[in-house]
Order: structure tokens, then sequence, then C-alpha cells
């Protein structure tokens, strides 16, 4: 094998371990205003939220009140739950077995800092697929929405994609809501298949949507049109990587 090809190998996961280096993530996701979702043990439900503070000199962390916010009720309840996150590519994730405190201004629930945390570079092909993939169309559709929504593709790996909407579509949506017709214009051609919502945020300041999807049953056909899209944009990553090797 040799190096290039090395670099398209997915990573495996590495779990960190000291305060530093997991504070330094908990702040990432914050200043980045990344989307985590939540899910509560032995509960399908998933919650959305964000990390809105990290404290390193109480080694606390604090997230914003769940949408949708029923979801407080088993956190006040001691349920344990799992927290995911995606930044650049790279997933980051944690349980939390702790109870935490529901503050009420702003609204939020305050803990200790995770003791471990999952820290898994998906992808290499980031930075290209923005700089590709964002000129590829994409639309959403099917019985679960009045009207199909039509936005940008930013990002895009074997199991999922993220997605750009202009305005604000989020009342259109609802987390983990499975939609039936996702179509994209790839390069070579049309794909079609259904995806669930796995995460949703309207940003203000740039009127824009932020969407994240996965893939659901997806065929043959059309995952082997996805690893076509991603093996396209591993290239080009590679070439980006030699021009802006100065």
């Amino acid at each position: 094998m040799n190096a290039s090809s090395a670099d398209d190998v997915p990573q495996p996961p590495k779990v960190l371990t000291t305060p530093l280096e997991i504070a330094a993530n908990m702040r990432l996701l914050m200043e980045s205003h990344d989307p985590l979702i939540i899910t509560f043990h032995e509960r399908s439900q998933r919650f959305q939220s964000y990390v809105i503070d990290v404290d390193r000199d109480s080694n606390e962390i604090a997230l914003d009140e769940m949408i949708p916010r029923d979801g407080e009720r088993f956190l006040a309840n001691g349920e344990p739950f799992r927290v995911e996150g995606f930044h650049d590519g790279v997933r980051i994730a944690w349980e939390v077995k702790a109870q935490m405190t529901i503050i009420e201004d702003p609204h939020s629930y305050r803990g200790p800092l995770p003791e471990e945390v999952v820290y898994h570079q998906r992808r290499n092909a980031f930075r290209a697929a923005l700089k590709l993939a964002s000129l590829v169309d994409i639309e959403i559709g099917g019985e679960k929405l009045k009207s199909p929504l039509r936005g940008k593709l930013l990002d895009i790996s074997a199991t999922g994609c993220k997605l750009r909407f202009e305005g604000d579509v989020s009342e259109r949506m609802q987390l983990g809501q499975v939609y039936d017709r996702f179509i994209a214009n790839l390069p070579f051609g049309s794909m079609t298949t259904s995806v669930e919502l796995r995460y949703l945020h309207f940003e203000e300041r740039i009127n824009t949507t932020f969407a994240g999807v996965r893939f659901h049953n997806i065929s043959g056909l059309v995952q082997r049109q996805v690893e076509r899209f991603v093996y396209q944009l591993q290239r080009e990553a590679r070439r980006f990587d030699k021009d802006d090797d100065f």
C-alpha cells in the first residue's frame, strides 16, 4: 500500500482520557456551535443540544436546553445518556452517567466533564468535500414533507452527508425522522435513497439551515454510487493537499 492510499483508510477511534484533551474538544464543539445528538439508553427518541460552556477550573461542562424539551425529564430522573457530535468529519462522543443539574437561566444542564471521549476521524476528505460537493444540488421530499426542500451538499461519507438550505427550514423537519426521498445530483448521475435526519441547526446570522442525514436502507446500487463519489473526493483531497503543501 502506498502512502497516498494509506491516507484513505479510515482511522481507528481514539479514546481521550486527559482533562486537557477532553476540555479542548468540548471547546471545539462549543466554538463551532456543532449540534449534538443525545440518546438515552433503551429509548429510541433523539434529542438535540449544544455545548454552551466549558469550565476547566471546576472541570464542568454545560449543555443547552434539549430539543424537543421532553427529553429533560429523562435527564432529571438521572437516566444515563450518550452524546455525539461531529466536527469537520471527526466524531466526538461520550457517555453521561453522572446526574446533571438543571439550570434555569439560561435554561441548561451542568455537570462534570466526561472522563473519556471517543475521538474518531472518519475520513480525510472533508476539505475537498466542501470545495467540490458544495456544487451538488440535493432535494428532500416524500410523505413527511408538504413540499420538497432543495439545498446543497456540503460533505458526504459512505454512511451519510451534511446539507445546507437557504433560510430557516428547521420548523419543517423533525430530528430522527426518516424521509423517503433524498436525491443528490452527483457529477455522474443522480442518486435516490431514503435518509434519517440526525441533526438540524438554523444559523440566524447567515440565514442558513444546516442538516446532517444518515442513509437509510440504502440499496447496493446507490451505495456504489456514493462510494464512487467519496473516492473521487478523496482523490481530489490528495491533490489539494499537494497544492497546499508549501
